[in-house]
């Protein structure tokens, strides 16, 4: 159904109306049976008159707003372009002050040219429709998470600026080295141009072939398992055995590991031919199983500027909530997976899908290797975020980190 707007099944909805890019399209819209989850979809057709970009489903009974379809996000009904820019400049004030905006504020805004009067109005409204709300009678107003998400959907692309560019370049000029390093200084590089939290997580070495193994004798009962993959990633596992170990069986060892494991996937080797020496195929299997134990466990995560997160939020309670997430890795990884399966690249608030995240924005974008999945990048930071500098810095690192590992 081209041009439809799908509604994921619990997934936050405030606008699920759509049309194709012709009169006459087919438009999805869902009825809901509990505040803001869609829960069923019926279709309907556009009828004669109305317009290609929008369609009001509310006479049909369906509890939804009026909007355009975004580009995979959660939408929001449309704004005039009057109200859409008075929306604009109390959300980047917001963000710059962590104060209620009041009018004021606003009328100072380059792109806002209307009386105070208006602007007042304007706000006023903004606030019944759920954009803004206003924390006390005297203050000014402050976004909602409607207010962001339609803050978001209506960006213009963005690039890093020239300093960030050349930061990124540098670092990926020079990187090499093992994978735990690459991605933990990617976690790194990415909190430093953001001044968020930055997670990184690594699902590469699932679809990747092993380029060589070497077994290295370290002590009488330790060696070192070397495993260079294809994109010139290294891997290292330190092994202990029960007996003591010599040039000549590490010699035959290694032999059969490399059979083993040179030409396959690394999280799937293929089996270990018996030698015939008991000694020699028992420091195989063991070393064998040492590299698949430590492979085997896909989606590491590295997470770099945590204290951060302390200077973003006011609550001592969000913050330990939210590095409490953080600590969980199987929770983060399915937080990341979550959102990139929902086809968003930011959640805001609620979006999440987690309770101790309400107050944050999740920024995130796979990358690639060799067109294969291979992992996931992202920034967390409080709804009040810099959404155009966190979009343009994990578009910018994601693209680099994908290449970089792909030329091995």
């Amino acid at each position: 159904m081209g041009g439809a707007l799908v509604v994921r099944s619990g997934r936050p909805v405030e606008v699920v109306a759509s049309v194709a890019a012709e009169t006459g399209a087919e438009a999805v819209h869902a009825t809901a049976d509990r505040p803001l989850r869609a829960v069923e979809i019926d279709v309907v057709t556009v009828s004669e008159g109305q317009t290609p970009d929008c369609v009001d489903l509310r006479d049909l009974g369906s509890p939804v707003a009026v909007g355009r379809l975004g580009s995979g996000d959660v939408t929001t009904p449309m704004l005039d372009e009057r109200k859409a820019a008075i929306l604009r400049a109390v959300i980047e004030e917001y963000i710059d002050t962590a104060q209620p905006v009041g009018s004021s504020a606003v009328v100072a805004a380059a792109d806002v040219r209307v009386s105070p009067a208006t602007v007042r109005n304007d706000m006023a409204v903004l606030e019944t429709e759920g954009f803004l709300t206003q924390p006390h009678t005297s203050a000014g107003r402050v976004p909602t998470e409607k207010g962001y998400r339609h803050f978001v959907d209506h960006l213009d692309q963005a690039k890093l600026a020239s300093s960030d560019r050349r930061q990124v370049a540098a670092f990926f000029g020079q990187m090499k080295g093992e994978i735990e390093i690459i991605m933990r200084d990617t976690a790194g590089l990415l909190a430093d141009l953001t001044d968020y939290a930055a997670v990184v997580v690594d699902d590469a070495e699932e679809a990747v072939d092993v380029r060589s193994v070497q077994l290295v004798g370290l002590a009488d009962r330790i060696a070192l398992a070397v495993i260079v993959l294809a994109n010139g990633q290294i891997i290292k596992q330190t092994v202990e055995f029960d007996r003591k170990l010599d040039d000549n069986l590490l010699s035959q060892a290694d032999a059969e590991l490399r059979a083993a494991f040179e030409g396959h996937p690394v999280t799937h080797p293929g089996s270990l031919e018996p030698s015939g020496n008991k000694a020699v195929d028992m420091i195989a299997a063991a070393t064998y199983s040492a590299i698949t134990d430590a492979t085997s466990e896909t989606g590491r995560v590295y997470v770099d500027g945590t204290a951060r997160v302390v200077n973003a939020f006011q609550a001592v309670e969000s913050v330990g909530r939210v590095l409490t997430i953080l600590e969980q890795q199987l929770v983060v990884v399915s937080l990341l997976a979550d959102v990139i399966d929902r086809g968003l690249t930011v959640a805001i608030g609620s979006e999440t899908g987690m309770a101790p995240l309400s107050e944050c924005s999740l920024v995130v974008s796979p990358y690639e290797i060799d067109g294969e999945h291979a992992g996931s990048i992202a920034v967390l930071g409080p709804t009040r975020m810099n959404y155009q500098q966190a979009l343009s810095a994990v578009a910018a690192v994601s693209h680099q980190l994908g290449n970089r590992l792909s030329e091995g």
